[in-house]
C-alpha cells in the first residue's frame, strides 16, 4: 500500500531532523531504502556513505525545514542549514519514497544572502515593481 502525500512529508521531515538536527547515524538504516541513490555528486552513493556523512557531522550542523510540498511519490523539502559550510546555506531537497523508505534524492544548495546584502549590491530591494 502506497503512502498518502502527508505520509510522505512527515516520513522526509523526521529522516531530516533525525540526520541533520540530532546527527543519528542510525536513523539511515531505518528512513532509507537498501539500495538509496543519491544525486549529488558530492556526495558518495548509496546509504553506507551516508551513514558516515552523517555520523562525521560536526555539532554546529543544523537543519531548520521549511516549506514542503508533496506529490505523488515525490517531497520537496525547502529549508536552511548552517554548519554544512562556512556561510548558512537555503537548500531545496526533493526525495523520491518507494515502499515507505527514501530511495532518490536530488538537491540544491546556495549561500544565503540577508535582504540588506541583496539590496546593497544593486540588485532587487523588494521596493521596485520588478521590471
Amino acid at each position: 500500500m502506497k503512502n498518502t502525500p502527508n505520509q510522505n512529508k512527515a516520513l522526509v521531515l523526521e529522516a531530516m531532523t533525525a540526520l541533520f538536527q540530532r546527527r543519528d547515524p542510525a536513523a539511515v538504516a531505518h528512513y532509507y531504502a537498501a539500495d538509496y541513490v543519491q544525486h549529488n555528486p558530492g556526495i558518495a552513493q548509496g546509504r553506507q556513505a551516508l551513514q558516515d556523512l552523517v555520523g562525521q557531522l560536526s555539532s554546529e550542523v543544523f537543519y531548520e525545514p521549511g516549506l514542503m510540498i508533496a506529490e505523488g511519490d515525490y517531497v520537496a523539502i525547502h529549508g536552511r542549514i548552517r554548519g554544512w559550510a562556512p556561510t548558512p546555506q537555503v537548500v531545496v531537497d526533493i526525495f523520491r519514497i518507494e515502499d515507505g523508505l527514501l530511495a532518490e534524492h536530488w538537491d540544491v544548495l546556495q549561500d544565503e544572502v540577508s535582504p540588506i546584502q541583496f539590496a546593497h549590491d544593486g540588485k532587487r530591494d523588494g521596493n521596485d515593481s520588478g521590471q
